[in-house]
């Protein structure tokens, strides 16, 4: 059986520390992830020294954050897609809850929370962050120490799945393969919670301070208790005369212009429905839902949700969610 080489650079994407990176080195090669993994565990625990643990902790970004700019290109792209589930699964006001635990969190102990966040929702971490919170740090620590081991091996299982896939390739091919599936799995995320993808036009396309699109939504089946997925959405703006709106009763359809459409993902959040701007056209919106089609038996063929934004508040974020069922629906003006 041939043994599996991989480079330093690339243990150091599984684990930010240098040491724990070069030792796997030493080690290998390996005949197999099993084999990996061993060693893995045994350097990360008994020769890695606390600056190294203190290291590889600090390469990872906070939950529901994105990698710093200089962080390491494949592990930044791995941190993406282990968040998937996390940001998926977020809402405005847990995204926000989060951050403030994170922050307590870096100022009691110093380290950001490590978390094996692959799969979990924001609801499930945000309920473990409190839990160990309460911890003494020193045993925090230890807790950390384990999370990063966790990661690791679910990193080294993808370095030799994606070595196996690209036998024939050198190290820097197989790198760049991972990075690439890793940013396809990324960009299916749901765009209100994180920023889209760098135009091509780097001249031309104005710097924003958003980090989502400044009108975002989500559908809610609250008669099944889940998201509601499948629906299709459009955005568009009213351009009448009128410009502060269209007058109850005359409404001309041919007056609006349409933004963007998307159809919701399995966690009910749509796509990208209208660029990255920071500052919004004052007036009125409407978001329109296809619920027709989602409940070809329900009492809505379809539904759509008409709000102003005024001239002062171009800057503020509008999150316009659908709560739907057979035969009612409501909504909420979030942010």
């Amino acid at each position: 059986m041939s043994s599996t080489k991989f480079g330093k650079n690339e243990f150091i994407a599984c684990c930010g520390s240098t040491k724990f990176a070069e030792q796997m080195v030493a080690n290998g090669p390996f005949l197999n992830y099993n084999e990996a993994v061993a060693a893995a565990n045994d350097i990360w625990f008994n020769k890695v020294d606390i600056s190294g643990w203190l290291e590889a902790f600090a390469a990872h970004p906070q939950i529901g954050q994105n990698p710093s700019a200089t962080a390491h290109k494949t592990s930044a792209n791995w941190s993406k897609g282990e968040q998937s589930t996390a940001l998926a699964t977020a809402t405005d006001s847990t995204l926000q809850e989060l951050y403030e635990w994170n922050s307590r969190y870096m100022q009691k102990f110093g380290f950001v929370l490590l978390i094996c966040a692959s799969g979990r929702t924001t609801p499930e971490i945000l309920s473990e962050l409190k839990r160990r919170f309460s911890n003494r740090p020193i045993v925090e620590f230890e807790n950390a120490a384990q999370e990063q081991m966790k990661i690791t091996e679910l990193r080294l299982q993808k370095l030799f799945s994606n070595k196996e896939f690209t036998a024939s390739t050198q190290v820097q091919s197989t790198a760049s393969d991972v990075t690439k599936a890793e940013e396809g799995r990324v960009t299916i995320l749901g765009s209100h919670l994180t920023a889209p993808l760098t135009t091509s036009d780097t001249k031309s396309a104005p710097k924003t301070t958003r980090t989502r699109p400044p009108i975002t939504t989500h559908v809610l089946d609250v008669a099944r208790g889940c998201p509601a997925s499948g629906i299709e959405v459009m955005l568009e703006m009213y351009s009448g005369a009128n410009l502060a709106g269209p007058v109850f009763g005359n409404v001309d359809n041919d007056k609006w212009i349409l933004h963007g459409s998307s159809t919701t993902d399995k966690d009910g959040r749509s796509g990208q429905l209208m660029k990255m701007v920071n500052d919004l056209s004052p007036g009125v919106y409407r978001i329109s839902f296809n619920t027709g089609k989602y409940n070809p038996h329900g009492f809505f063929p379809f539904v759509s949700i008409v709000f102003e934004i005024k001239e002062s508040q171009k800057n503020e974020h509008f999150h316009v969610p659908l709560l739907l069922s057979p035969f009612s629906f409501s909504t909420y003006r979030g942010s």
